[in-house]
């Protein structure tokens, strides 16, 4: 293992829940109006509320999250990964962890992470998310301050200087 830079700041739990608060706001912007431009929202959101059930709440968050065809899996899911990625092979960060400065490393030699790695980290957020987002969790807990997919990926966190 290479000796660890003077001074490294890992950057914990609620700068990167800031950080990808930000970047979902920021993606919604930008995928919501599509979706929303192609299929439209308003018939199924008051479908949803009228039928009176308790399940009204469970029912709206399962149809949102669910893909409506290709063009939306598409728009929800594989643009945001390809721009998620792309912003971490250009500048080490998403627009979330740039506003908390922050930037995503090698764990080995605080170097720029492979494009590898960060493909792998992308993925690895599946692994992070069950069970129950322990995996996200582990930022909080973890000494290094890296959750699974960042472990599973071999990179940190680090504040910029």
């Amino acid at each position: 293992m290479t000796d660890q830079p003077a001074r490294i700041e890992y950057v914990g739990f609620w700068s990167r829940t800031l950080a990808s608060l930000i970047d979902t706001v920021l993606s919604a912007l930008v995928v919501w109006p599509i979706v929303t431009a192609i299929y439209g929202h308003e018939e199924e959101l008051d479908r949803s509320l009228s039928d009176g059930s308790a399940d009204a709440l469970s029912s709206i968050l399962l149809t949102s999250m669910a893909p409506k065809g290709p063009l939306d899996f598409l728009v929800s899911w594989v643009l945001p990964a390809v721009a998620v990625v792309a912003f971490w092979v250009a500048r080490q960060a998403t627009p979330g962890k740039m506003v908390i400065h922050a930037r995503i490393v090698d764990a080995e030699s605080f170097g720029k992470p492979t494009t590898g790695q960060l493909i792998g980290r992308y993925l690895a957020y599946y692994v992070s998310l069950l069970p129950f987002a322990l995996g996200f969790f582990w930022v909080g807990w973890d000494a290094r301050k890296q959750g699974w997919h960042d472990k599973l990926a071999g990179t940190v966190v680090i504040r910029s200087r």
